[in-house]
């Protein structure tokens, strides 16, 4: 194996040692911007998706356009004013988003099911059970929400925010001042 050479000095590439501990702030407030980015985009593509889904035939139908706004709101109040009350904020509402993730579900699976009831009055429950979990509305769908609370909750993780010190970060890190 041939060593990584300078091509101007023809000796051996230099070990960058651990990165810094400004690198490592840099990479992490990176990183938390991923994930709020990557959030913020599936709360704003699950409105667009609701929308052209005519998600609005009934008053609970407009509760997941409620929450992915205020997901909205408070990813950006972290992202852009990172203070204790942020991101406590964002931790919060993320969690009654994953919590109203699992109510969509239970919702598409009854009106499924209640759908199968109707148009087969005589089959048997396993029957209609199988065909409401196969049925229009897709109980899948509602775990988006779930999965952009999973992300901003993420990035809230040893946030600098709640820890003032630094002394979190640093020391997770192993990094030398």
């Amino acid at each position: 194996m041939r060593a990584l050479t300078f091509p101007a000095t023809g000796g051996p590439a230099p070990n960058p040692g651990p990165p810094s501990a400004a690198t490592a702030a840099a990479l992490e407030q990176r990183f938390r911007a991923f994930l709020l980015a990557v959030s913020a985009a599936g709360l704003a593509g699950t409105i667009v998706e609701l929308w052209l889904g005519e998600h609005t035939k009934d008053p609970l139908q407009f509760v997941p356009f409620a929450l992915c706004g205020l997901g909205l709101v408070v990813i950006a109040a972290a992202h852009w004013r990172p203070r204790p009350a942020t991101v406590w904020a964002l931790r919060l509402t993320m969690l009654v988003l994953a919590a109203a993730s699992l109510l969509g579900a239970y919702e598409h699976f009854q009106g499924n099911y209640e759908f199968e009831r109707d148009i087969r009055p005589n089959a048997s429950v396993p029957e209609v059970t199988t065909r409401a979990l196969h049925g229009a509305a897709p109980l899948l769908a509602p775990g988006i929400l779930a999965l952009a609370g999973t992300l901003a909750i993420a990035a809230t993780y040893a946030h600098p925010a709640l820890h003032p010190t630094g002394g979190a970060s640093k020391k997770r890190l192993n990094v030398r001042q």
